[in-house]
């Protein structure tokens, strides 16, 4: 899982890059700040070098996945919106999830730090990365997709209060993060704005 992530978060990420028309280098730095920048972060919140600092093998798979793009980038006009890369990006959502919960939960933090970390390190990169492209996060105003990462988060947290094993926590989260996802993506799941509640008095006019 962890794999099928690093790999589909750099597609995704350096995908938009070529549709920014980024020269080669800058595709190749927003896809690599979408794979590893969630997780530097969870790794700096708990206190330890970035593993993508350590590993030269993770940092392969970020490259593989921005070369990925560049070749798809010839044969599909949107890479990044694929099938395929919306299964794999929702896989790697879920292992990011996890793998942040886990290291959260290691580093003996609370309830709430176990699913911020959760949630920085799933959604975090993608974060980063639509800061370099100029834009507002989009996981702050578009689509069903940090929540995600706050359900499977919670999940991981619930299943570990209640005494399960560490593979059910793991897996429970796992499958909150990847189901929600899929069917957020197959549903067009949102979340309310102030306005679609009737919480703002709309334009004033004189």
């Amino acid at each position: 899982m962890n794999t099928i992530g690093l790999v589909a978060f750099a597609l995704v990420g350096a995908a938009k890059g070529i549709r920014e028309e980024f020269d080669v280098f800058g595709i190749g730095v927003v896809g690599l700040v979408t794979a590893f920048g969630g997780g530097a972060t969870r790794d700096v919140l708990v206190g330890r070098t970035p593993l993508a600092l350590q590993n030269l093998g993770e940092m392969g798979l970020g490259v593989l996945g921005v070369t990925l793009a560049l070749g798809l980038s010839v044969l599909l006009e949107s890479p990044d919106e694929h099938p395929i890369t919306l299964v794999a990006d929702a896989v790697g959502l879920a292992a990011f999830a996890t793998a942040g919960s886990i290291v959260a939960t290691e580093a003996g933090v609370n309830a709430f730090g176990v699913v911020a970390v959760a949630t920085i390190n799933a959604a975090g990169g993608g974060a980063y990365a639509d800061v370099l492209l100029d834009r507002s996060p989009f996981i702050l105003f578009d689509d069903f997709y940090a929540s995600c990462a706050v359900l499977g988060g919670t999940t991981y947290w619930v299943l570990t209060v209640l005494g399960a094993s560490a593979s059910l926590t793991a897996a429970g989260c796992a499958t909150m993060v990847v189901g929600t996802r899929l069917l957020a993506v197959k549903y067009g799941w949102e979340l309310p704005t102030a306005q679609t509640l009737g919480l703002t008095r709309g334009d004033v006019t004189e």
